[in-house]
């Protein structure tokens, strides 16, 4: 059973970061763009986060949660550093990305990139710059210390 939650894991975590990196190339992408053609851009990332980043994200700290029940009921010589760093950057991570970023996102979908609410919607999207970076880089440093465990 403990492979089938790794399996699940290993989703989440796909789905999460290879969605987050998609976003990210949307983002740099979307520079070239004029003021009316980032409505669409934004349209697409919340949609991107909506249906792979949020759910992968949840996915992986559910999954996580199970493998780390299942492993406190082992006995396992020692302290891992690498598995709490693992778990401690993947879960302020993914609290990042459900709490901040994927509501950012909804409202970033709703505005127009023109006219009345443009600097609220220049505002969001400097936040959702800033969260998603400092969670990207979490979720890499979660990554590197799960591949530093085996």
């Amino acid at each position: 059973m403990s492979r089938a939650w790794l399996f699940l894991h290993l989703l989440g975590f796909t789905m999460w970061l290879g969605g987050a990196i998609a976003v990210m190339i949307i983002g740099i992408a979307a520079k070239r763009e004029d003021r009316h053609g980032l409505g669409a851009v934004v349209r697409a990332q919340a949609t991107l986060m909506k249906v792979a980043i949020a759910p992968g994200a949840l996915l992986a700290v559910l999954s996580g949660l199970i493998l780390t029940f299942q492993i406190s009921g082992e006995d396992l010589p020692g302290f891992s550093i690498w598995l709490m760093l693992m778990q401690g950057a993947g879960l302020v991570a993914a609290l990042l990305t459900l709490l901040i970023a994927l509501p950012t996102a909804a409202k970033l979908s709703r505005l127009e990139p023109a006219g009345e609410t443009a600097r609220y919607f220049d505002e969001l999207r400097q936040r959702q710059r800033i969260v998603g970076s400092i969670s990207g880089t979490l979720g890499l440093v979660a990554l590197f210390a799960g591949a530093m465990l085996g």
